[in-house]
């Protein structure tokens, strides 16, 4: 895996050249703080670095008109009173001498990032780039933007590469208003933005923020506006935004390319958007887009004005871009009323144009907001009192979050596989570990003595591997594992024991095929047992929960997505079983995205057994999507059944009061 990294040094070259509280936020250290960031944790020296190139006059024409391109080519030669006065006749936007190059760095370098993803150069990748482009329209400035680097990116995708369908994920706290006025019209790209609105009191002050604008004409459903009304969105509610609006209809809409406005003024201790979300959520945001269009992915510098939080959200993205687990989030994981009130209204905004929204049941659309001039506040100073309080604060609790993460280091090893037997077929990449080692005989010879099973020859050989790797995930030396055994449901449950028993505090297990709880699981909430292929659906207790095998594509996404991602989450385990067992029913690629999206939860920590006949194709894809390669396409979308609909949404009934994940609407 390749994660390319586009940078060039001459875009810190404007900067502000005269007083404007609303604008001196926007400033160069803004990209040197993230570069240093990168370099500090050995994450630039990682990627292969490209060097940003400008983008041309005619590539700025795929998005820009000629008389704008003109006028930004002519501000190169303006004095600061003349910058002044031209800068002043857009919102929130200051041009310096050298704007119309960092600008034509920018977009270059949002366009070399498509070309190395799109050639194969590199598998995904960040372009670190100012100014942002978000705000930006055909023929103006906006919102410190000046070329709109992303959606020029989009169109060079399309014109240059030929690709149908586009992805834009906009996560920048701001709308987007410039991306979405360019591409409304268009079905061949999927503009998605969560942005603080506060019913229509937050910049850009625009109805068209709203969650019911949905776009036009052919592109009707093709713009998804997700508008925050409160302040202080945490990892719960974005989270719960990606796996109950934009995943499903992402899926369905199978994007060849992934681009992402990556904002991070949308993460804690941004002045501009107050909001809570820690860095290490930009990585779990990151880890479920990757496994959408092969794994290509670009993501692109958006907002972000307090240097440290910034800092970290984009090391948490190029980690998460070279495959790293995420690590765990922090923080309890229940949506705020507000949140589950937008997710509530876009969802019900969309489900007339997209089946996976539409077969989950929608509701009412809430009513649309107004206001008056009058009621827009004032933006926050940076140099304030009220910003240095927020600067002072949210150091401490970066400071906090950063002794968190050194909790949860990376492994050493990042996957190993543990086999009875080498099979010549299997194909793993090569930084995979073939585990060699056993558990000390006498480990594996007090668990053989209970179970019976355990004691024949390659059961015990099988169960001391097991051993061995669930040792190296739990004490932090591998990240994840793949297991072979001929003796499944008593290894399962010698895995959960042992887990439980060994730093492992919640242990969540999603068991495949015919597999039954074992009966003297521990009942004191700290394993949750989820049976994917049980007779029915039931939630047996709070922490047993059976759904039956969904038979289409458009049901086994509903399924992960609207019930198994929630409920892990909503648990946060330590550690996450997957139980591949008799008659499982997963076809590859299947399996492969249940392991590459159970990742997250526990921090990358997963174990995946599976039965000693498997096919050698089958553990390859998973060792490969563990390791951090994107899953293999589902197939076309198809809708789930009645029957999986109906078991779905009655599980869901049943569980949401105890795993608030699980909701996608705000209770009455």
């Amino acid at each position: 895996m390749r994660t390319a990294l586009v940078y060039h040094e001459e875009m810190t070259a404007a900067r502000l050249l005269w007083e404007d509280p609303e604008c001196e936020i926007e400033r160069p250290e803004r990209l040197t703080a993230a570069l240093e960031r990168l370099q500090q944790g050995g994450l630039e020296q990682r990627c292969l670095q490209l060097a940003a190139r400008e983008a041309s006059e005619a590539e700025l024409g795929l998005v820009h008109s000629p008389e704008y391109v003109s006028l930004l080519r002519g501000t190169q030669a303006l004095g600061t009173e003349e910058l002044r006065a031209l800068s002043g006749q857009y919102d929130a936007v200051y041009f310096h001498p050298s704007t119309f190059h960092c600008a034509r760095l920018a977009a270059g370098a949002a366009l070399q990032l498509v070309d190395a993803v799109l050639t194969g150069a590199a598998h995904n990748g960040l372009a670190l780039v100012r100014p942002p482009g978000h705000h930006s329209q055909r023929a103006a400035a906006s919102g410190f933007c000046v070329f709109n680097n992303v959606a020029l990116a989009a169109k060079h995708a399309q014109q240059r590469h030929g690709l149908h369908r586009i992805l834009i994920v906009d996560w920048d706290v701001h709308h987007g208003q410039g991306t979405q006025y360019i591409f409304e019209d268009d079905p061949s790209v999927l503009y998605f933005s969560w942005h603080r609105y506060e019913h229509g009191r937050f910049w850009p002050y625009l109805r068209e923020s709203d969650a019911d604008a949905i776009g036009r004409g052919q592109g009707r459903g093709f713009t998804v506006n997700l508008p925050w009304n409160q302040v202080g969105m945490g990892n719960a509610d974005y989270m719960a935004a990606f796996l109950h609006v934009l995943l499903p209809v992402a899926f369905e809409f199978d994007p060849e390319l992934v681009l992402i406005s990556a904002g991070f003024d949308s993460a804690i201790g941004d002045p501009e958007g107050q909001m809570q979300a820690t860095p290490e959520c930009f990585a779990h945001l990151t880890q479920l887009l990757q496994v959408l269009a092969g794994g290509r992915v670009c993501a692109v510098l958006e907002g972000g004005y307090h240097l440290e939080s910034l800092s970290q959200s984009v090391c948490m993205v190029v980690k998460a871009l070279l495959g790293d687990p995420a690590p765990p989030l922090s923080g309890p994981m229940v949506p705020q009323h507000s949140a589950l009130e937008s997710i509530q209204s876009v969802r019900a905004a969309q489900a007339p144009h997209w089946t996976s929204l539409r077969q989950q049941g929608s509701s009412p659309i809430l009513s649309s907001s107004t206001w008056s001039p009058e009621e827009r506040p004032s933006p926050v100073s940076p140099g304030g009192p009220k910003f240095e309080a927020a600067e002072a604060q949210t150091s401490a609790v970066l400071s906090s979050l950063l002794d968190q993460l050194h909790l949860h280091p990376t492994p050493p090893v990042r996957t190993a596989v543990a086999l009875t037997a080498l099979d010549a077929a299997l194909v793993l990449p090569p930084e995979v570990l073939l585990q060699e080692g056993s558990a000390p005989q006498e480990e594996t010879q007090a668990w053989a003595r209970l179970y019976k099973a355990l004691a024949q020859d390659t059961a015990f050989i099988a169960l001391g591997k097991v051993l061995h790797l669930l040792n190296g995930i739990l004490d932090g030396q591998v990240s994840s594992g793949i297991a072979t055994t001929p003796a499944i449901a008593v290894t399962l449950e010698v895995a959960i024991s042992h887990g439980l028993s060994h730093r492992a505090q919640r242990v969540l297990c999603v068991a495949m095929g015919q597999l039954d709880r074992p009966p003297d699981l521990t009942s004191d909430g700290r394993t949750l047992w989820l049976s994917i292929r049980g007779k029915e659906a039931a939630a047996l207790s709070t922490f047993h929960v059976s759904v039956p095998l969904p038979g289409t594509t458009g049901g086994f996404l509903s399924c992960i997505l609207a019930l198994v991602l929630p409920l892990a989450y909503g648990f946060q385990p330590d550690l996450v079983l997957v139980v591949l067992g008799p008659a499982h029913g997963l076809q590859d690629p299947q399996a492969a995205l249940l392991a590459a999206l159970l990742r997250g939860p526990a921090g990358g920590r997963v174990l995946v057994l599976v039965e000693q006949e498997s096919p050698s194709q089958l553990v390859g894809v998973l060792g490969r999507v563990l390791h951090g390669e994107a899953p293999p396409i589902l197939g076309p979308f198809s809708m789930a059944s009645p029957e999986d609909l109906q078991a779905l949404i009655h599980l869901r009934g049943q569980l949401e009061a105890q795993w608030k994940m699980l909701q996608v609407a705000a209770p009455s």
